[in-house]
């Protein structure tokens, strides 16, 4: 018998894989960087704004939030406001680093504001640290000209 499947290369492979685990972190991702938005905005972070923001019910919502309470990011107690760990406003600024980033680096290629932020919102999610290094390179290269 012979094999009809093209051979696997390693970084397919490893772009596969990577791709999976991005998937992993990004709703605790977008569901950091919202709460810190909505602290930063109105002072408190309440289920029923993350839900409504998010585009999810309010069921939904608090299981992601009782999965990011399980996994240290945020801090609840009944009927009061949702909270980040210091671990979750790490990530919720290394999110909004890369966001910045990605976005500005669109704009200087120009796509259009409302294409660019709706693309940085994904590609925010997969960009390696090199890639994002090299475009906040190439967003420094532009500013001095």
């Amino acid at each position: 018998m012979t094999n009809t499947q093209p051979p696997q290369h390693h970084s397919t492979t490893a772009g596969f894989s990577r791709t999976r685990q991005d998937h992993a972190t990004e709703l605790a991702e977008d569901y950091v960087e919202l709460i810190d938005d909505l602290i930063t905005n109105t002072g408190e972070a309440r289920l029923v704004d993350i839900a409504t923001r998010m585009g999810v019910t309010h069921v939904t919502a608090n299981k992601s939030i009782s999965r990011m309470q399980r996994d240290g990011l945020v801090s609840k107690r009944p009927y009061r406001s949702i909270f980040l760990t210091p671990e979750g406003q790490k990530l919720a600024a290394q999110t909004r680093r890369r966001h910045e980033i990605v976005l500005a680096c669109l704009g200087l290629l120009g796509v259009p504001e409302e294409q660019a932020r709706i693309d940085a919102e994904g590609i925010e999610h997969h960009i390696s640290e090199v890639t994002l290094n090299a475009m906040e390179k190439f967003i420094r290269s532009q500013s001095k000209k």
